[in-house]
């Protein structure tokens, strides 16, 4: 079993609106194994605040004197890792998606190191984008479900969203995780790719260490490779590839309601034709 380590240092989350605050922790539970612990209670929602003290941890690792190694994100939230946005804040805030929580998926796809996601618990929606956008992902096996459930709330998912699941998962899982808005448990969630592996912290130590993946960011390159990788979804974050993207939303709903408008005049004209001949 890992041991507690003191805290390299803390971020604090500010409160916002219903948001109480939180913090994330710093630790390092093996050399150059920086794992960061977000506690945002009561359940790690993606707001200005989070990512923001993300990204500031993100910062500290890379360019605050400590050696290259692996980076871990985790929650201090038993239940949840994330359960995504905070819908109202996110709609109400300008710029937030481009500005905010864009800007923390492109930081952390083309991290200059290894990053894993351990999942305690629930990754919902926003919450499992943002372990996506993580190299590797460790799950508990008994706690916890992978989810995209935009499809239940009605909210559509922008491009940069989507782009993400399309790279990194098989269609199949794709078309499951956003068309029927399917709950994946551990051992499904490895099964359909999404996870690398079960269990907690000692699992996440194994992966480093079966996968050596302390020295992959000593030369330098890890970030651009990633980069090149996810050329896609990294266009996709850009402040420009979320205009077009939003230009084409506003198009797509234009030509539904078109065809919608279309359709209920055919139907309306066929239901007439078939009253004549009575």
């Amino acid at each position: 079993m890992t041991q507690p380590t003191p805290p390299l240092f803390t971020i604090p989350i500010p409160p916002l609106g219903p948001h109480p605050g939180g913090t994330i922790v710093a630790t390092e539970p093996a050399p150059a194994v920086y794992l960061l612990t977000i506690t945002s209670p009561p359940d790690n929602r993606l707001t200005t605040a989070s990512c923001t003290a993300l990204l500031d941890a993100l910062d500290m690792i890379q360019c605050g004197g400590y050696p290259p190694g692996v980076l871990v994100t985790t929650s201090g939230v038993p239940k949840f890792y994330s359960n995504g946005l905070d819908l109202e804040h996110a709609l109400s805030t300008e710029g937030f998606l481009p500005g905010v929580l864009f800007r923390l998926f492109h930081r952390l796809l083309t991290y200059p190191m290894p990053t894993i996601a351990l999942l305690p618990g629930h990754a919902f929606a926003a919450g499992l984008m943002l372990a996506m956008h993580h190299d590797y992902r460790v799950m508990s096996p008994s706690k916890g479900y992978a989810c995209v459930n935009e499809l239940d709330f009605g909210v559509p998912l922008k491009p940069a969203m989507s782009s993400i699941f399309r790279i990194k998962l098989s269609p199949q899982t794709y078309r499951t995780l956003v068309l029927e808005a399917h709950r994946f448990g551990g051992a499904a969630a490895v099964e359909a790719g999404i996870v690398d592996r079960l269990g907690g912290l000692d699992e996440v130590l194994k992966l480093v260490e079966e996968r050596k993946l302390m020295t992959k960011g000593k030369t330098g390159i890890y970030g651009l490779l990633k980069a090149e990788m996810y050329r896609e979804s990294l266009a996709l974050l850009s402040a420009e590839g979320h205009a077009d993207g939003e230009k084409r939303e506003r198009e797509l709903v234009a030509a539904e309601e078109r065809r919608r408008e279309e359709g209920e005049r055919r139907v309306q004209g066929l239901r007439e034709q078939e009253k004549a001949k009575l």
